[in-house]
């Protein structure tokens, strides 16, 4: 219910049951809808989602879509999801996703990620 209200957590957390668990097709498409719509509402995490499903593709209903993919992972990727930022670079390094190679915005997302800590 809370899904159906417009809530942004319950969008994201049903969508992503739905789509990811769901028992059959139709399921998996509603569960990608919430998570559009949660991903519309700003959740960086259906954010990320949302551009694998337009990355790929799914079933009939959602097409493979280079701008919307990269749309939504540069969307997830301002906010930090490291997924997110790792797809950009490499979509930059390699000319992925409806644009060129560009190894400036590779390096810059590059810089976004957090150190790791080196192993001792």
């Amino acid at each position: 219910m809370a899904a159906d209200n417009g809530s942004t957590r319950a969008l994201s957390v049903y969508g992503h049951l739905l789509h990811f668990r769901g028992e059959d097709v139709q399921n998996k498409i509603q569960g990608a809808i919430y998570l559009q719509r949660a991903a519309d509402q700003g959740d960086m995490k259906a954010q990320y989602q949302m551009g694998r499903v337009f990355e790929d593709g799914f079933e009939h209903y959602f097409q493979p879509n280079a701008e919307k993919s990269y749309h939504y992972y540069a969307a997830a990727a301002g906010q930090g999801h490291q997924l997110a930022i790792r797809r950009l670079i490499e979509a930059n390094e390699k000319g992925e996703l409806g644009i060129e190679v560009n190894e400036q915005e590779a390096e810059r997302w590059s810089q976004a990620l957090p150190d790791l800590p080196s192993a001792r």
